[in-house]
C-alpha cells in the first residue's frame, strides 16, 4: 500500500502541469472553433486575389532565387557561428591560460583566412 500512495503523491505533483496543458489546449481549440463560426463569410474577387506586400503581383511567387543568395546566407551563418565560439573562450580565458590563447589565435587566423578567401572570390558582393 505504501508504494501506491507514494506513486499517487508523486503523480499528484504533476497535476498543475497537466491542468495547465489542458487549459492551453482547450483555449486553442475553443478560439479556433469560435473564430470559424463568428467570422464573416463574404467571398469577393478582391479578397480572393493574391496579396503581395500591398502591391499587385507582377510575376509568379515561386520564382527561384539566385544561387548567390544562398551562398551569401550560408557564409553569414558560418561566420556567425564561428563568432559565437568566442564567447565561451572569453568567459574561461583566465582558466585556460596560454594554451587556450594560442588555440584561439589559430582559430581567429583560420577565420580571417576564410573571410579573405570569400571576399576575393566575390562571394560577399551583392548585385
Amino acid at each position: 500500500m505504501a508504494g501506491s500512495e507514494q506513486l499517487l503523491d508523486y503523480l499528484g505533483r504533476y497535476f498543475p502541469v497537466l491542468l495547465f496543458i489542458g487549459i492551453a489546449l482547450a483555449f486553442g481549440v475553443v478560439t479556433l472553433v469560435l473564430s470559424y463560426f463568428v467570422q464573416p463569410k463574404y467571398p469577393e474577387s478582391e479578397k480572393l486575389s493574391t496579396y503581395e506586400c500591398g502591391s499587385e503581383p507582377f510575376s509568379d511567387a515561386r520564382m527561384p532565387f539566385p544561387v548567390r543568395y544562398y551562398i551569401f546566407a550560408m557564409l553569414f551563418v558560418i561566420f556567425d557561428i564561428e563568432v559565437i565560439f568566442l564567447y565561451p573562450w572569453a568567459v574561461t580565458f583566465f582558466k585556460i591560460g596560454l594554451v587556450g590563447l594560442i588555440e584561439m589565435l589559430i582559430f581567429i587566423a583560420l577565420f580571417v583566412v576564410a573571410y579573405v578567401y570569400a571576399w576575393k572570390k566575390g562571394a560577399l558582393e551583392w548585385d
